[in-house]
C-alpha cells in the first residue's frame, strides 16, 4: 500500500480550503475511474470462455498478473517523484485493469445479487469513514502504526488458514479484514488531506499525490468489498 510518509506537512501561509477541495476533486475521479475499469475488466473476463480457460485453467496466469501488479505498485511510489501526474495515473488505470481481471472469479463465484448488494454496502461504509477522516478534528496520525500492525497481523491469520482451512477463522478474518480497511479509509483520508494542505500550490505534485490517494482510496474501498462479499456473499449453484 502506497505511504506519503515522504510528503511531511509544512506550513504554507494560505488558504487551503480551496486547495484541498481542488485535490479530492481529483482524488475521487482518479478512484471512480479506477473502479470503473475493475469492474469492466472483470466483466468481460468473465463473460469471455476464452480469457476464463486461458485463466482458470493453470495458475501461471494469475501469478503472473498479481507479480506485475505487485511491480507497479512500486514503480508509482517508489518512482512518483520522477513520474509525471500522466504518467503516473496511467499507471494506475492500467493496475485497475490487472486487477479486474485478477477479481473475475467474484463474478463467478458469487451471485449478482451479492455483488451488488457488497457494492452498495462498501459504497456507504466507505462514504462514511472517508468523510469522518476528511471532517475530524482529531489527529488521526497514531493511528497508522496500529493499523498496519493489523493488517501484517491480518495476512498472516490468512496465510494460517490456508493451512487450517476453518470456517470460523475465515469469517474471523473478514470481520477483522472490514475493521482494518474502514479504519485505514479514514487514516489515509486524513493524511491526504494533511498533505494538500502542504502542497496545495504546487499543482505537479498535488496532480501525482491525487494518484496515490486514489490507489490508497481504491485499495480500502476493493478490500472492504472483498471481505463482505466473504461474510454474506452467496455462491452460484
Amino acid at each position: 500500500m502506497p505511504q506519503f510518509e515522504n510528503y511531511a506537512p509544512y506550513s504554507t501561509g494560505f488558504d487551503t480550503t480551496e486547495a484541498v477541495n481542488a485535490l479530492f476533486r481529483k482524488v475521487y475521479q482518479f478512484m471512480a475511474i479506477g473502479l470503473i475499469l475493475t469492474a469492466l475488466a472483470a466483466y468481460f473476463t468473465a463473460s469471455s470462455a476464452f480469457m476464463i480457460n486461458m485463466l482458470y485453467t493453470s495458475r501461471a496466469p494469475m501469478l503472473i498478473i498479481a507479480v506485475a501488479e505487485i511491480g507497479l505498485v512500486i514503480w508509482l511510489g517508489a518512482g512518483i517523484n520522477k513520474l509525471s501526474p500522466e504518467g503516473a495515473r496511467n499507471i494506475f488505470f492500467v493496475y485497475s485493469i490487472l486487477n479486474g481481471i485478477l477479481c473475475s472469479s467474484v463474478l463467478l463465484v458469487y451471485t449478482g445479487e451479492s455483488v451488488s448488494k457488497a457494492f452498495l454496502s462498501t459504497a456507504g461504509m466507505f462514504g462514511a469513514m472517508s468523510i469522518y477522516g476528511l471532517y475530524t478534528k482529531r489527529d488521526l496520525t497514531g493511528m497508522g502504526g496500529f493499523l498496519r500492525m493489523g493488517l501484517f497481523g491480518l495476512i498472516i491469520a490468512m496465510v494460517i488458514n490456508l493451512f487450517m482451512g476453518s470456517s470460523t477463522m475465515e469469517l474471523y478474518i473478514s470481520i477483522f479484514g472490514i475493521i482494518i480497511f474502514m479504519g485505514l479509509t479514514a487514516y489515509d483520508t486524513a493524511k491526504i488531506k494533511a498533505i494538500a494542505d502542504s502542497y496545495g500550490n504546487d499543482e505537479a505534485m498535488t496532480g501525482k499525490i491525487a494518484v496515490l490517494g486514489a490507489l490508497s482510496l481504491y485499495l480500502d474501498f476493493v478490500n472492504i468489498f472483498l471481505y463482505l462479499l466473504r461474510m454474506f456473499g452467496k455462491h452460484r449453484d
